[in-house]
């Protein structure tokens, strides 16, 4: 049975571990969690793919070897900041909440999948297939260091995977696409006060960067997720104010639906580019390479049908304990994309406090806690693989 007294202290002890990431160093809090996993009996693992960056694998095996079920939520957090108010370490617990950094991203999960785990082993339930666990490192910087390289050398291989990194309840079912790019401009240098014996990088930067905005991308709509988006997240260029200006690059942040793709997107802005270069492309000083496009990383989007095994699963869950489910969709980029390519259903749920990821003063509802790790129990007790 879920203790929540033991449900909270775990949440704290959790909060207390320093994780931040950077500098990223979770082999501390893995050294905790493998231990608390090998307590209850569970094969445990450590992987790293890098020194002190720790990911930690369990397996509960049950009574059928056929089928497996993965739930993973990560270890690392944000760096803490300086705007804190109390101990981002604490894990002051005040009313019905619990402060601390990652108390909602993602300790509090962290926590609940730990009780439930020890709950199903105190009332030694059989399951019908074998659980495997995986707190993982590096998800606040790409997953480089952690499930990527799980995945990718199949030391994680499940049928199916429920990712523990949300807030309030939420199934996360559908994701956008996320493309970065860093577009560089080279022009050509020239005195301010003669802008017309130059070539202005950063004039053609702004130009470039108008019509990508201006622009109307062809999508289907999707009822749980806001239009494409275009975000410009740097742009430096020039050495003075009176040098014309013969460097510039800047970034963008595509955020595309499911149904778009990638290379679409590239090819659209390839063509923008060379429209407002091409002019360029025969004065002196300008080399033919005056513009390079790096792709600084592409996450497809991501979708399951609301009537996945795994959707019904957790509905039935939530239901059971008076909870209303909230099917949603992503605007941001989770781990969910990454269990596509290799063709293994996933879904994101969680049990923080919707608003306060990566804020200062971060704290978690001990309810949601409560509820989330009686939720989680009851859906393992009771998952169905098909």
């Amino acid at each position: 049975m879920v203790d929540k007294e033991r449900l909270i202290r775990l949440t704290a002890k959790l909060i207390s571990i320093d994780s931040q990431n950077p500098p990223g160093e979770e082999f501390q809090i893995a050294g905790f969690v493998n231990n608390y996993l090998k307590d209850l009996g569970l094969k445990t693992k450590i992987y790293e793919f890098k020194k002190r960056r720790s990911n930690v694998i369990a397996i509960l095996k049950g009574k059928g070897l056929k089928h497996s079920l993965l739930i993973t939520p990560h270890l690392d957090t944000v760096p803490a900041g300086k705007s804190w108010s109390l101990n981002p370490f604490s894990g002051r617990i005040k009313g019905n909440r619990i402060y601390g950094l990652g108390a909602t991203d993602c300790k509090g999960n962290l926590a609940c999948a730990l009780e439930a785990i020890n709950s199903i082993r105190e009332e030694n339930i059989p399951l019908n297939y074998n659980l495997i666990f995986a707190a993982t490192a590096d998800e606040e910087s790409g997953s480089d260091l952690g499930l990527n390289p799980l995945l990718d050398k199949k030391i994680l291989k499940p049928e199916a995977a429920v990712v523990l990194d949300s807030d309030d309840f939420e199934i996360i079912i559908t994701q956008k696409g996320l493309m970065h790019i860093k577009v560089k401009i080279q022009g050509k240098r020239a005195h301010g006060a003669y802008p017309g014996r130059g070539i202005n990088a950063i004039d053609i930067a702004i130009d470039i960067i108008s019509e990508i905005k201006a622009r109307r991308f062809h999508y289907k709509k999707n009822k749980f997720l806001r239009p494409p988006t275009i975000n410009t997240g740097t742009i430096r260029g020039g050495d003075k104010v009176n040098v014309v200006a013969d460097w510039c690059e800047f970034e963008l942040d595509f955020r595309f639906l499911p149904g778009m793709a990638a290379q679409d997107l590239l090819k659209a802005l390839k063509g923008i580019i060379n429209k407002h270069t091409k002019k360029f492309s025969r004065r002196s000083g300008i080399p033919k390479n005056a513009v390079k496009i790096e792709i600084e990383g592409i996450q497809e989007p991501y979708n399951i049908s609301k009537d996945h095994f795994l959707v019904k699963g957790l509905i039935r869950a939530m239901r059971k304990f008076k909870v209303k489910p909230r099917i949603r969709g992503s605007e941001g980029a989770t781990v969910i994309t990454f269990f596509q390519h290799k063709n293994i259903p996933a879904i994101a749920t969680g049990f923080g406090s919707g608003g306060c990821a990566h804020t200062a003063d971060e704290y978690v509802k001990v309810d949601n806690l409560y509820k989330g790790a009686l939720v989680l129990e009851e859906f393992l007790k009771n998952y169905r693989h098909s």
